[in-house]
């Protein structure tokens, strides 16, 4: 099986429509690379990216007979749709995704090594997101590696889950948590280790990806380090 999504955003009617929404960044003065801030006190909202991202998804067994290079382990998904507002994200929608996606692997939430966050690094879906795992993990949540790569690929709608569910394969293969960048001044309510400025290296066994969309359609994958995986521990 092939999943996975593209997306091409970049032209004028669409850019026009998400600016209409009062969601897109303000661009940064000083450098416009800069523009999407996810967690950070001084984010002014998305910034959109074009691209695509799919995976190859195989039954264990098959894989295995055929000698194939096993990158990760599908092990769960959670999916809900809250439908309280079109726009607003809620922190029960959120969280029921996350619960349904361990409860589908059979996982505490104590084996999570990794959230790969939605971080569209819009002002109500930061702090709902931050909220929504906190309440999922409860104090732990403190101490798990969050980040946001919409810092540094932008948001690709359509193919947002997708190469994000790849970056976080890629994850585990490498052995290190990417960084959520332009992160120098955190929002109080955006508390988590949210792996500022730097990729964190070390063994990552097991990751979460998080994609919320409008509407209030949350969907959570959940993936287990395959053969190629790189030894090494977190912090």
């Amino acid at each position: 099986m092939l999943a996975g999504g593209a997306e091409a955003p970049l032209v004028v009617g669409v850019l026009r429509a998400w600016d209409a929404m009062r969601t897109l960044a303000t661009e940064a003065p000083h450098d416009p690379s800069v523009s999407c801030r996810p967690s950070a006190a001084t984010r002014t909202g998305l910034v959109l990216g074009e691209g695509a991202a799919f995976a190859v998804l195989e039954e264990w067994d098959h894989a295995l007979a055929r000698g194939a290079v096993i990158h990760a382990e599908f092990a769960g998904y959670g999916l809900t749709s809250d439908v309280a507002h079109i726009t607003r994200p809620t922190i029960e929608g959120q969280a029921k995704a996350m619960q349904s996606a361990m409860l589908a692997a059979n996982l505490e939430p104590e084996a999570i090594d990794y959230i790969n966050a939605h971080g569209t690094a819009t002002l109500q879906n930061d702090a709902v997101e931050t909220a929504a795992i906190k309440m999922v993990f409860g104090e732990r949540a403190y101490s798990i590696p969050v980040s946001s790569t919409k810092s540094m690929h932008g948001h690709l709608l359509g193919a947002a889950g997708a190469l994000e569910f790849l970056i976080t394969v890629m994850s585990l293969a490498r052995g290190a948590a990417p960084p959520t960048m332009h992160l120098d001044a955190p929002d109080p309510a955006c508390d988590l280790d949210y792996v500022a400025g730097h990729a964190r290296v070390g063994l990552l066994r097991v990751a979460m990806s998080n994609s919320f969309a409008f509407g209030g359609t949350n969907a959570v994958l959940i993936v287990k380090a395959g053969s190629e995986s790189t030894a090494g521990s977190l912090p």
